[in-house]
């Protein structure tokens, strides 16, 4: 038995929506993180020094993200790296919270 010579190259696996929403909310929680950490920076100080000591370590948090991803938003973004950011950011708004009160 033996194949033809003129066969197609099979075509690369199209990337489906789950690759999308995975950048989307990449997207959503750093912007989010970075907000959090001027808050709590200036929660912490009580003053505009420490919002913007908070904004530069978020500044340097996504320097961070994109040493260890190669691109702040990767094609290849890891799901587990999505989910600790979440975690990450649920943090920092409960940090937030409580020194709100």
């Amino acid at each position: 038995m033996s194949f033809p010579a003129t066969s197609q190259p099979r075509r690369p696996a199209q990337p489906g929506a789950g690759l999308d929403v995975k950048i989307f909310a990449t997207a959503v929680l750093l912007t989010f993180g970075v907000g959090l950490l001027g808050m709590v920076g200036w929660a912490l100080l009580g003053s505009g020094f420490g919002a913007v000591l908070g904004l530069a370590a978020g500044g340097f948090g996504v320097y961070w993200w994109r040493s260890l991803h190669g691109q702040v938003f990767a094609q290849n973004l890891p799901t587990r790296s999505v989910i600790i950011l979440l975690v990450v950011n649920v943090v920092l708004a409960g940090a937030l919270l409580l020194l709100a009160t």
